[in-house]
């Protein structure tokens, strides 16, 4: 099924809206169920909610494979821990997807 343009634009303004920060403390419970799903900085968390929500396995399997799209291992959630860590997520079920804060340019 083919989506207008329209229809994901308002997915993306409803995707953009869902997206806050939270501390990896309110994650921890999900990324023990494995629900939990890092997205590298060079991408966009919108984006990728988009793509996923859209089923577009092409764009995420690449993604995968390039090591930008990935269930957080347990280093990661060991380092958010002891760094009592805030990240940028969103829901798109049954996962979150979360994002590192960017630094921010000089």
């Amino acid at each position: 099924m083919q989506t207008k343009p329209e229809n994901d634009t308002d997915l993306r303004t409803k995707v953009n809206r869902e997206t806050a920060r939270l501390p990896w403390s309110e994650l921890e419970k999900h990324f023990a169920a494995g629900n939990v799903v890092y997205v590298a900085n060079d991408l966009d968390l919108v984006d990728v909610a988009v793509r996923i929500s859209h089923d577009d396995k092409a764009t995420i399997v690449q993604w995968m494979a390039d090591g930008k799209v990935m269930k957080v291992s347990d280093q990661q959630a060991l380092r958010w821990q002891e760094a009592e860590a805030s990240l940028w997520a969103v829901v798109v079920s049954p996962f979150i997807l979360v994002q590192e804060e960017k630094p921010r340019a000089q």
